[in-house]
């Protein structure tokens, strides 16, 4: 096929090469048929396909095509299964074949530093060697169906907040060991066809034309072949970008810009081989795509393989005696959740599902007896006392409760972050008010990140369904009742406070440069480096039986630097259940800053009562190796490391201890007595304060400007009129609109970059 693609491009003018550097419209990249190259789609998203139904709008928000809306990958996550991941992967796929879909836009592996991220529900944990596993495995089941992948937001996309305009401030270490390890794990596992970056500047410089990080880093280092596109609307500088080794700007048509790529070839700003490359690169993919035959999927099918992953990744963070629940007891069911689930995330990768298996059907098709109350209304978060009464009466009355309770939408979207942990204050007066007239309650959380509880001492019993998918109900009456043992654990630390989180002071700021101070302290990292309580750690998740662990070894090759951690793992119980068993490595008397102790490997086993089956981990250079950032690259410090196998980050079952051969590092002070300027090795690079307005101006910033006002008042106006505050496209579109940058206003249609352009240079004279 090389050949083929060789002669192809000995027969493209300059103007076609560059033609194919931007998309044909929101979703479909551009074909040429002369020369038989077609056009191919790319849609959304990372749980479920989001085919917009129809012409694409020039905003990508009309409705989509029916398809299976699988478990969010916070919720995914939480299973800790891989084998799971692979099976939702090929599912996916299955469904791209039948629409004629060439490449989905997922997964998400941008790391969770704060739980107050408005698209955490979007991205699999605060830990990346375990984001890093479940996006390879799911990246590898969809590409087993000849469809491809577009790994997302390379990188450090922490933030909604001003996401296409702030500058991510960060150390090369804490950069290296934490936002860009799941990339580079699940670049070199499984091969995505393609990477998408971010809209965020990266100390300094924009994601979609930063040399370091998409040619270095990207593809010399990790040995990437395949096409880095834009996020939507994320292009900068064009011609900038395709030097960098961006190839694809999406959504298309974007006329202006392939000009820019012709010009640039034309005065000798760009060579012609790198816009060949980046042909051959799309070329390519466009015809392995075409390869793809469409045939039809069993969506019942896939309807059970949700369920399965919803019921198998249910966290069971308290258990009193609550659970599961006997068939024969009178039940009351509390919360409008439970007839109107939370079931998914709100933003781009909104699924339009086949159907949606609430609570109260999925008791009655278990044929359980039990009655229900709202609660608390879902038209607002104020405090109703007659519903709060109804369900006080209605739970004094029955030998159990159980509450569904959590986030409602307009709580956590992508475009916003959350502003602080609570949930809505009528839903914790219910639990609150319930738990004082029944003391057999059990609360059921929907929602896609961490939340306080207030009320936690009070109840018996709290599962964790986080975002279920469109299975929710069954695959939490399974859980409830016991039908399935619930096996999922916590990808990410729920603390106590805000306060306590580990950028609590950098974070949703007014500042567009983003100082990650915290450096490599994220998550559990950060909590058990500070001895800080917290509600329920990293990797926590209960069961209906118990486990034991015994007989650990440690294997280790110096030479080939690679081993394992064997023990065996015991259901001390009566009932099959299936634990995660987790290993972490850490070095009390390390001459370098770490984090107590880190997640290396882990393994999810299921056995039956009785059963006993040996466990293996394994050990390889990466697992014992920091970012030397004196050498700029991987190093294992020579000495002594203590090996962890544990239930959670704080529940160690076993520990070893192993001598790893390495260099002698001289001790450096401990990081609170080093200034983040010292940590940053260099100047920090902030965003240089100017009031010209520019194209990256935000929309905010001109406003304040009384000839931006002038210039741009009535062009902002007619971009608002596109939306309603009262739904979820448009409260995000809304509340992205004054953190917004002036060329983010051409994706809505209304302008065209050129106009924009000519407008700036209006306002600047």
């Amino acid at each position: 096929m090389e050949e083929a693609i060789k002669k192809i491009i000995d027969h493209m003018t300059l103007e076609e090469k560059a033609s194919l550097c931007s998309g044909k419209n929101f979703w479909k990249l551009k074909g040429i048929g002369r020369l038989g190259i077609p056009s191919i789609m790319v849609t959304d998203g990372p749980h479920g396909l989001r085919k917009q139904a129809g012409d694409a709008d020039h905003l990508g928000l009309n409705v989509s095509v029916p398809a299976t809306c699988f478990p969010t990958a916070v919720t995914s996550a939480s299973s800790w299964d891989v084998g799971i991941l692979y099976e939702m992967g090929e599912a996916i796929g299955e469904e791209c074949v039948q629409e004629q879909v060439a490449v989905v836009l997922g997964p998400g592996v941008n790391m969770k530093r704060s739980p107050l991220c408005g698209r955490n529900f979007e991205y699999f944990s605060e830990d990346p060697f375990q984001a890093g596993e479940m996006a390879a495995a799911w990246v590898s089941g969809v590409q087993s169906k000849g469809i491809g992948t577009s790994l997302k937001h390379f990188a450090a996309n922490n933030q909604e907040k001003a996401r296409l305009v702030s500058n991510s401030i960060i150390d090369e270490r804490a950069l290296r060991e934490i936002y860009l390890t799941a990339f580079e794990k699940t670049v070199k596992q499984a091969k995505p066809w393609t990477l998408m970056c971010s809209y965020n500047r990266i100390n300094g410089e924009y994601s979609c034309e930063n040399q370091w990080l998409l040619n270095t880093v990207l593809r010399k280092e990790w040995g990437f072949e395949g096409i880095v596109m834009t996020d939507w609307g994320a292009m900068n500088d064009r011609v900038k970008a395709l030097k960098a080794g961006l190839e694809l700007e999406m959504p298309g048509p974007s006329q202006y810009n392939d000009k820019q790529i012709v010009k640039a070839v034309r005065n000798k700003r760009l060579s012609v081989k790198v816009l060949d490359s980046a042909a051959d690169r799309l070329i390519t993919m466009a015809l392995n795509a075409h390869k793809v035959q469409a045939k039809s999927y069993d969506a019942e099918a896939h309807h059970q393989i949700a369920r399965k992953i919803a019921s198998d990744s249910s966290v069971l963070l308290k258990n009193q005696g609550a659970l599961p629940l006997s068939k024969g007891q009178s039940y009351g069911i509390i919360g409008a959740f439970a007839k109107t689930p939370r079931y998914q995330g709100a933003g781009s990768s909104k699924i339009n599902p086949y159907r949606v298996d609430n609570i109260l059907d999925a008791l009655k098709e278990q044929k359980i007896s039990y009655e229900y109350a709202p609660g608390y209304s879902l038209e607002n978060d104020s405090i109703d006392p007659d519903l709060i009464q109804q369900a006080v009466d209605l739970a004094q009355s029955k030998e159990r409760v159980v509450i569904f309770a959590g986030l409602p939408d307009s709580y956590e979207s992508e475009g916003y972050d959350r502003n602080h942990l609570n949930m809505p204050e009528s839903h914790n007066a219910l639990i609150e008010a319930v738990a004082e007239v029944n003391e057999n309650v059990t609360v059921v959380l929907f929602c896609g990140s961490p939340v306080l509880m207030p009320w936690r001492n009070r109840v018996k019993g709290i599962l964790l369904s986080y975002l279920g998918g469109e299975a929710v109900g069954s695959g939490c009456v399974e859980v409830l009742f016991g039908d399935v043992n619930p096996s999922g654990h916590l990808a990410e630390t729920f603390p106590l406070s805000l306060e306590d989180t580990p950028c609590y002071d950098n974070f949703g700021t007014d500042s567009l440069d983003v100082e990650y101070r915290e450096s490599i302290f994220i998550g559990y990292r950060h909590y058990d480096r500070a001895g800080i309580e917290v509600a329920y750690p990293f990797g926590h998740g209960l069961s209906y039986t118990n486990f034991e662990y015994s007989d650990m070894k440690i294997l280790w090759d110096q030479e080939r630097k690679e081993g394992a951690v064997r023990l065996s793992v015991k259901n001390t119980g009566l009932i099959k259940g299936k634990e995660v068993v987790q290993l972490y490595i850490g070095k009390k008397d390390s001459a370098i800053v770490r984090a107590p102790k880190e997640l290396r490997a882990f393994q999810k086993v299921s056995l039956n009562p009785g059963e006993t089956k040996e466990v293996e981990l394994k050990l390889d250079a990466r697992s014992f190796s920091f970012y030397d950032v004196s050498i700029h690259d991987w190093a294992i410090e020579d000495g002594e490391y203590e090996i962890y196998a544990a239930a959670s980050s704080r529940d160690i079952r076993l520990e070893g201890k192993l001598q790893v051969k390495g260099i002698v590092i001289r001790k450096v002070k401990e990081a609170s007595e080093i200034d983040f300027e010292t940590l940053f090795k260099g100047k920090l690079p902030f965003i240089a304060k100017d009031k010209t307005i520019t194209v990256n101006t935000r929309v905010g910033d001109v406003l304040k400007s009384e000839k931006g006002k002038e210039f741009f008042g009535p062009l902002i106006d007619g971009y608002k009129s596109h939306f309603s505050s009262d739904d979820d496209a448009g409260r995000m579109m809304l509340s992205m609109l004054y953190d917004m940058p002036l060329r983010g206003l051409c994706m809505s249609g209304i302008i065209s970059r050129g106009e924009l352009e000519r407008m700036v240079k209006m306002c600047t004279v």
